[in-house]
């Protein structure tokens, strides 16, 4: 089966054809996580998730929806909110039964205001944050992590400020468990997750040509070369990061075929027995064996 680890189908952009979409992901056999970045989204996660087989839902508050700001996001733009955590609401949407983690949650430097702002908006992201690992804990839940560099090339890795919190967790109260949605770092940052015993969400932007930056040295294909299969959690991030394949255009789902495509190439294994693998991760992250 195909897994698609990470989409937004509910979102705006689908509204018109969101059934085509489903239809197609429908016959490629696939599992979704569609993944909440707000209340609303989140309860329209839940609904989708409950009228479609092998469809699930993660929900929470997206770290740029904690302080009203601008955003423009490929062919997307919006303010965000500044939305506060409502525990007692995702309560609610916990006992469906439909939610299989919580998120998307995590760090942001992208899209924050410049100078004290920025710093006070970040602060906000940090207490954001803990209260999902906490939510996430109560209800042995795993996290769908967003983690999001600076503009400015001067900022340290976002992926520093992550570490810091997690690990300030793993020495408090054990372990938690989670993926890194659509990662973007190194080698060494890939590793230090899975040794916290995260799982690593890869995307679209694998198959771009590599482009480098000041904190990734090499091509992310290389980090997919030095970590155990066995960690790997394909995605799309539908609507945004479409394959090399559809770059330009908005990306669904069903593309996820493109990433293991890529990866199995990468790794010079049948493309089946990757899918297999893949599968079982995310059985295995998300306890579907139990649902």
């Amino acid at each position: 089966m195909l897994i698609d680890s990470h989409c937004h189908l509910q979102f705006q952009v689908y509204s018109e054809d969101r059934k085509e979409v489903i239809e197609k992901c429908l016959s490629k056999d696939m599992f979704l996580n569609i993944v909440g970045t707000q209340k609303d989204t989140s309860k329209k996660a839940v609904d989708l998730a409950s009228a479609y087989e092998n469809f699930y839902a993660t929900v929470g508050v997206h770290p740029i929806q904690h302080t009203a700001t601008a955003v423009i996001e490929e062919n997307t733009s919006f303010i965000s909110r500044g939305e506060e955590f409502d525990e007692d609401f995702f309560e609610d949407l916990i006992v469906t039964g439909q939610v299989i983690g919580i998120g998307e949650t995590g760090l942001d430097k992208y899209h924050i205001p410049e100078g004290e702002a920025g710093n006070i908006a970040f602060e906000k992201q940090k207490i954001l944050f803990k209260k999902h690992i906490a939510f996430a804990r109560k209800h042995n839940l795993p996290l769908i992590v967003h983690v999001r560099d600076a503009k400015n090339a001067e900022e340290s890795s976002t992926h520093e400020d992550v570490f810091e919190i997690l690990e300030e967790e793993w020495k408090e109260n054990g372990n938690i468990k989670g993926v890194l949605h659509c990662f973007t770092g190194n080698i060494e940052q890939a590793k230090r997750y899975i040794d916290l015993g995260f799982y690593l969400g890869f995307g679209g932007v694998i198959t771009y040509p590599n482009k480098g930056n000041k904190y990734v040295n090499g091509s992310l294909a290389d980090v997919i070369d030095s970590i155990p299969l066995e960690k790997i959690l394909t995605e799309t991030d539908a609507p945004y990061l479409s394959p090399k394949k559809y770059r330009g255009g908005r990306c669904e789902p069903w593309m996820v075929e493109e990433v293991v495509d890529f990866i199995a190439e990468r790794k010079e294994m049948d493309v089946d027995k990757l899918n297999d693998i893949i599968e079982n991760n995310f059985r295995e992250l998300f306890s579907l064996s139990l649902l």
